[in-house]
């Protein structure tokens, strides 16, 4: 479209170019419509640029709404009163032209009264009527040549001029007519002596020696009288007046006159024009009334100063308090455009640096700060750019702390995962399964298979004080501990090894820290469970039908130096059942906040007490989130089901 509307336009130029060279081309009207088609297109196109490329500067955009709110307005006010005052001169320039046409209407009328009195006075005597034989008469004939004298080409008519009398509806007329095509002053008079009644008619062409007599404020004038627009007027220039179309006819110009020259340069020329109406003398005409344009040109102070005149010796004075007042006007709005700009100016400098400040931000220089030079809204709002700046600083950094201590805890994450048993010791006659689910990122929770022969595996679960990843720490501890003690003896009691583990902890932690235990040895050979229990929750023990608590050992592991441990051994029947887990099963409150409870794990694992161990694991975790309506978790689960004796 671009492309088409340029060469639209080159098209548009060239034609142009031959046309003011003379040539004749076809389809001249239809390339000027697609020329203003195809500039309309190209003004829309540059709307969007405008305003993306020139008005995207703030300072632009306070320029061009302080000149859409008071240049323009100014502007357009000065037009208004620039055509005020060119509409007024007009309207003076005009009257000043009527009453220099009125003056020598006047002075037409007083001859032809001076004429019908002579006649009136020379006849009175006599009964023979008045005719065109009177004006042969010494004393007319003589008065007449002495009018003669001051208007070239007047005339003088005996019993005519009855249609202007007829118009006038007296026994006077005066004005300008249309007399023979041409523009004339005209008088008629009727009088009455004993003959009987007769009139007098003078005419006097206007010409242009006459109006070089008009007052010299006028400059050049011209009088163009208009006729009827019809078959003899063609290829003359028509005008619409009063909604009658007419063409021009006679043309009378001044040929001496010319503007005074200016007071100043404030004294322009400008050109100004009228129209009035003149009467047709002969009768018969198609309008009794023809239209007369007339152009003058006029310097406005030339006619103030005839105006002034009029005030006398307070003339001058208005004049200078005029240009006073026009000067306060003209230093006042001085004044307001340069507070505008200084204002612009302050409010753009602001911005600027807030955009400069936002560009070295998105560089990720968050030590650089704006300039405060105000104490305004603007200096406040700079202020809290470098407040901002300042605390994303202070963010980033802590975000940086805060990203590095979860790549540590996800680290432990990942330590912590390799010490849980990835792959389950085969003892026969035994199924196991196993699930730990951190609250947290890492876990306190430690659950562990320990094989200890082809017929012999220890089963441990623990729970550390305190969560996160000193928890994590102690339970690699405890790991290492237990595995080192088990598989170092592996002949040696539950109790002895669960010794070994506290001494160990307490030696090697501190005073607060400790973690409850439980760890059982499973004999497939000789169908018994040996445990100790160090202050774990008492895991269920089902077998024969019954459900036991195995609680029997001691206290928590790591607390005391000289705990004493004891152990306890259970005869396996065919499908029993051990289930360990520690208290974050247990602890999960119901929107009303009571807990799920030992007694109703106890219930769950008899109901589900014939599935495969990992699915009886996932169905009581599920069965206390179902409890809880919600699968957060408040502290570790860990659920560890063996079933014996396959």
């Amino acid at each position: 479209m671009d492309r088409i509307a340029l060469a639209i336009l080159a098209v548009y130029v060239a034609y142009r170019i031959a046309r003011s060279a003379g040539a004749v081309l076809p389809f001249s009207t239809l390339v000027g419509l697609l020329g203003f088609a195809a500039l309309a297109y190209f003004v829309v196109r540059l709307v969007p640029w405008f305003r993306m490329r020139v008005l995207w500067s703030l300072r632009n955009r306070l320029i061009a709404a302080y000149v859409f709110m008071a240049v323009v307005p100014v502007m357009l006010l000065m037009i208004m009163i620039g055509l005020g005052f060119y509409l007024f001169y007009l309207q003076l320039g005009a009257h000043l032209l009527q009453d220099a046409v009125q003056a020598h209407v006047n002075t037409i009328r007083a001859d032809a009264d001076t004429i019908a009195g002579a006649i009136e006075r020379e006849t009175a005597p006599s009964a023979t009527p008045v005719g065109p034989g009177v004006l042969n008469s010494s004393t007319i004939a003589g008065l007449v040549s002495g009018e003669q004298a001051n208007w070239p080409g007047l005339t003088v008519s005996v019993n005519r001029g009855q249609p202007l009398l007829a118009t006038s509806g007296g026994q006077r007329y005066a004005g300008l007519v249309e007399y023979q095509g041409r523009l004339s002053f005209v008088s008629a008079q009727r009088r009455s002596v004993p003959a009987g009644p007769f009139t007098v008619l003078v005419i006097a062409p206007l010409t242009p020696a006459l109006l070089d007599e008009f007052p010299e404020v006028l400059g050049p004038i011209q009088l163009i009288l208009m006729e009827p627009a019809g078959g003899s007027t063609t290829g003359r220039l028509a005008l619409d007046i009063d909604g009658h179309l007419y063409a021009t006819g006679e043309q009378i110009a001044s040929t001496r006159r010319s503007l005074p020259p200016p007071t100043s340069w404030l004294d322009v020329r400008f050109q100004g024009g009228s129209t009035f109406k003149v009467f047709h003398v002969e009768p018969g005409k198609d309008e009794p009334e023809a239209p007369v344009l007339a152009s003058f040109w006029v310097r406005p102070l030339t006619i103030n100063g005839n105006l002034f005149k009029s005030v006398g010796a307070l003339g001058p004075y208005l004049i200078v308090g005029i240009i006073v007042a026009a000067a306060i006007f003209l230093v006042l709005e001085v004044a307001v455009l340069a507070t505008g700009w200084l204002l612009t100016r302050t409010i753009t400098r602001s911005i600027a640096d807030l955009y400069d400040g936002t560009l070295h931000v998105r560089r990720g220089d968050f030590s650089h700060r704006v300039r405060v030079t105000q104490r305004d809204q603007l200096g406040a709002l700079g202020e809290s750019f470098n407040e901002m700046t300042s605390s994303i600083s202070e963010l980033i950094e802590e975000q940086r702390e805060r990203q590095r201590l979860e790549n540590e805890v996800s680290i432990a994450r990942e330590v912590q995962q390799q010490l849980f048993p990835h792959t389950l010791p085969s003892v026969p006659g035994l199924e196991l399964g196993a699930i730990c689910r951190p609250a947290r990122v890492v876990s306190g929770d430690y659950y562990d298979f320990i094989s200890l022969g082809p017929t012999r595996v220890g089963i441990a679960l623990a729970d550390i004080s305190g969560k996160g990843i000193f928890a994590s720490l102690l339970m690699a501890s405890l790991q290492a501990a237990l595995r080192s003690a088990a598989t170092l003896d592996a002949q040696s009691g539950t109790a002895e090894i669960v010794s070994r583990v506290n001494r160990h902890l307490f030696s090697n932690t501190s005073d607060d820290r400790y973690a409850t235990l439980f760890y059982a040895v499973y004999d497939s050979r000789e169908k018994t469970l040996t445990y100790t229990n160090a202050g774990h929750l008492p895991p269920f023990f089902l077998t024969d039908g019954r459900v036991e608590k195995l609680d029997q050992g001691g206290t928590v592991v790591g607390l005391f130096d000289d705990a004493r441990y004891a152990e306890c051994t259970r005869k396996v029947e065919p499908g029993s059942l051990l289930v360990a887990f520690s208290d974050g099963l247990t602890e999960p409150e119901s929107v009303y906040g009571e807990e799920f409870g030992i007694e109703r794990l106890k219930a769950e694992v008899v109901r589900r007490r014939g599935a495969q161990a990992t699915q009886l694991a996932e169905g009581l975790i599920a069965a206390t989130e179902q409890w809880a309506g919600t699968p957060e978790q408040a502290d570790d689960v860990t659920v560890v089901v063996a079933r014996m004796g396959l």
